[in-house]
């Protein structure tokens, strides 16, 4: 049996690491309202870009196809751009997300290749032996477009020269405080027109409004224009989804890790006080029993 010197020794301990994971969740909360704030702004500016391709789709003559719509007859491999944090003591956030690449690389008859985003999708990765392409960490807390541009870059050159047919992007998507899902959709090659998966995985599920475009020049040269940019959206909406569930992710694995510290602390002093209790009965009944002896 612990004795009150080890159980007071462990309440100190416990307390220590309450105090961690206390401050930790303050940390976490401080960036969560931020990064919802970003990831909900960029969907709705997402989802009327995306708009704006399929109109567009739909009055592009058939012989100026851009390459990022190019559908390969034959797909021989391709790329998950792969999202997912630096530092853990955020709950499942990682390994769902990991899960959910490798039973969607499983599903695949053809080679997979990866360009991560985070350490902890790197390193498992590599433990798995994966090929990764690039791999890309300490991103900025807030970042900006001009941080994934260079991702963005990789991911498009190895679509237009043919290393991989077909990019695909892994993030969480973010819904609420207590709600994130793993999710995997295509990037690379772009379907504005038919693939109204596409443009449920941006919008949530939300059905586009109607609207009417006029165009200046022409819906083609503007078509050639806006691709790439959108290619760059995708990307930097993605991560700012992945980054509003990973803050809250962390949130809330600390406040359960606080809570569960201090319900720790609460069983432990009440061992701790049963101990010292059994102790001065002990003592008490030692003092008795000398007094006796000396009778």
């Amino acid at each position: 049996m612990a004795t009150a010197r080890d159980i007071r020794r462990r309440i100190r301990s416990v307390k220590n690491i309450a105090k961690v994971t206390g401050a930790l969740e303050t940390v976490a909360a401080s960036r969560v309202r931020k990064a919802q704030n970003q990831a909900l702004a960029t969907r709705a500016y997402a989802e009327a870009a995306l708009g704006i391709l399929r109109d567009i789709g739909k009055q592009q003559r058939g012989d100026s196809r851009h390459p990022y719509l190019e559908e390969r007859s034959s797909v021989r491999s391709i790329a998950i751009v792969l999202m997912t944090s630096d530092r853990g003591l955020a709950g499942p956030y990682n390994a769902n997300m990991i899960r959910k690449a490798t039973e969607f690389e499983k599903q695949q008859s053809v080679p997979v290749h990866y360009i991560t985003i985070g350490r902890k999708g790197r390193d498992w990765m590599l433990r798995r032996g994966a090929r990764i392409i690039a791999d890309f960490a300490d991103l900025p807390a807030t970042p900006s477009i001009l941080d994934i541009t260079v991702i963005a870059r990789t991911a498009v050159d190895d679509f237009l020269s043919q290393q991989v047919d077909e990019v695909f992007l892994a993030y969480t998507l973010f819904l609420d405080a207590l709600h994130h899902e793993p999710h995997i959709e295509r990037l690379l090659p772009l379907q504005p027109i038919h693939s109204e998966e596409s443009a449920d995985s941006v919008n949530n599920k939300q059905p586009f409004p109607s609207s009417i475009y006029s165009y200046e020049p022409d819906p083609d040269s503007i078509l050639w224009e806006i691709l790439p940019r959108f290619t760059e959206l995708q990307i930097f909406h993605a991560l700012l989804e992945a980054l509003a569930s990973e803050h809250t992710a962390r949130m809330m694995a600390m406040r359960h890790a606080t809570e569960n510290a201090n319900a720790l602390v609460s069983d432990l002093t009440l061992s701790y006080n049963k101990a010292r209790q059994l102790a001065i009965t002990s003592e008490i009944l030692d003092i008795v029993g000398g007094a006796e002896a000396l009778l």
